[in-house]
């Protein structure tokens, strides 16, 4: 935090504090002699635009309010009991000013009752009105800025914490967010690429699948403003990549987030998918959660195990897996974003899933010219293969791009270590090395 925001702060701490000490003597003061409004506008003293600015929406200054009472504890722990300390010595109950204590923290940590006794006092309709800012449907919630944390059954949602999202504490303090690490609390990982488009090689069936993909991605959001289709089509875009191993399925995708500069993450279906009823569909919920409102496009690899063919009911088992896929389509067609599941064959894939994609895109084997271009890319000037050679082993070899990529590795791993270019026979070798791999019959 710069010393300019430092600042900032100290001086809407001190608004901060002439509003609690204002509102608590107006509540301690005889029912005749209590205003009949309020007699501290927050919203109008308040220099919160920073707060808009910083979580890149315009919030209303009652969410703005909110949002940086729910920072105090951050900035400044032992500022609500410091003030409370000094205005009831002896000590005193408050439960208008609503707060709670935490099992680490040992400070006044401010809740959503806190927020409406500020802003309203105990003016019933100013706080009825207020309430509808912790609607799911507002910005708060609705752009993860902020939640509620849950509260224990029967008792008021409202005395829930005020707790910040860590982009939003990220985006306010320091200025920007960085990328969330893979874990047990978001099992993905951000995949990119330093190849471009030009290495990408694809018949044109496939290319023009891609092609849709890269228009929905550059107009989605002017076309349907501009042409009134916001309510005509379901949000986001959702597309199957299906084809051989190696073929260039996750190479896409990051080629789709780096050319419009959007973060893709796959998914770590091993942290995902767990044996106990319910906990897949938590795992999932996580990084939706994360991912909604922030462009990132997320790329399900080996997507079978997360949205295969739903099974007959034959055990209890068997009804939770179908819930469980039913779950899965249900979230994803909630999603706003771009969607990658990537299979190796179509057919694993559950037809009530089919059905919905936006684009199924094929990734077959490529062709001996595709394969004799996919050569000329990848092999260093560095070698002695001739014209006709190369030529010929295109049309030999049937692999794919990744197998064509490994085979020049290992080829000039070897060479340059004998101080010498590739030749066909590096090229060879490695080739079968590739096909034993795969446990194929070299040709």
């Amino acid at each position: 935090m710069n010393t300019k925001s430092g600042q900032h702060f100290e001086s809407l701490f001190r608004l901060l504090e002439d509003l609690i000490v204002s509102k608590t003597e107006a509540l301690r003061s005889e029912p005749s002699n209590r205003k009949a409004k309020p007699d501290f506008r927050p919203v109008e003293s308040f220099d919160m635009d920073f707060i808009s600015e910083s979580v890149g929406l315009k919030l209303s200054k009652e969410e703005e309010f909110i949002c940086f009472l729910s920072l105090v504890p951050y900035l400044n722990p032992g500022f609500f009991d410091s003030i409370i300390s000094k205005m009831f010595p002896q000590g005193a109950e408050l439960p208008e000013l609503g707060g709670v204590k935490g099992s680490s923290h040992r400070g006044f940590i401010p809740t959503a009752e806190t927020a409406l006794f500020l802003l309203s006092g105990n003016l019933l309709s100013k706080r009825i009105e207020v309430i509808k800012f912790f609607d799911p449907g507002y910005a708060l919630s609705k752009y993860n800025i902020l939640q509620l944390e849950a509260v224990n059954h029967g008792e008021p949602y409202l005395s829930g914490k005020l707790i910040p999202s860590s982009e939003t504490l990220e985006k306010i303090l320091f200025g920007n967010v960085s990328r969330p690490k893979p874990g047990l609390d978001f099992p993905a990982k951000y995949i990119t690429t330093q190849l471009e488009w030009e290495n990408l090689i694809i018949n044109d069936s496939t290319r023009l699948e891609i092609d849709t993909i890269k228009n929905w991605l550059a107009h989605n959001e002017t076309m349907s403003k501009e042409w009134n289709l916001q309510d005509k089509f379901k949000v986001g875009y959702k597309a199957l990549f299906f084809g051989p191993p190696g073929t260039g399925k996750t190479f896409t995708a990051t080629l789709l987030g780096k050319h419009f500069s959007r973060d893709v993450y796959r998914i770590d279906l091993a942290q995902v998918v767990s044996k106990y009823i319910g906990e897949t569909e938590k795992n999932l919920e996580k990084i939706f959660q994360k991912a909604e409102n922030k462009n990132w496009i997320l790329f399900f690899d080996e997507a079978d195990a997360l949205f295969g063919k739903r099974t007959s009911v034959s055990s209890a088992h068997d009804r939770y897996a179908n819930q469980e896929t039913s779950y899965l389509l249900q979230r994803i067609e909630d999603f706003s974003g771009l969607v990658i599941l990537a299979s190796n064959n179509k057919t694993n894939i559950d037809s009530a899933f089919l059905r919905r994609f936006n684009a199924i895109v094929h990734f077959p084997m490529p062709d001996p010219a595709e394969r004799l271009h996919l050569w000329k890319i990848y092999l260093p000037s560095n070698h002695t293969i001739s014209a006709d050679d190369l030529k010929d082993i295109a049309a030999r070899y049937e692999v794919t791009g990744a197998t064509i990529l490994n085979a020049v590795h290992h080829s000039a791993i070897n060479a340059f270590e004998k101080s010498r270019y590739i030749d066909k026979d590096d090229i060879t070798e490695s080739l079968k090395r590739e096909f034993r791999k795969e446990d194929r019959m070299p040709v």
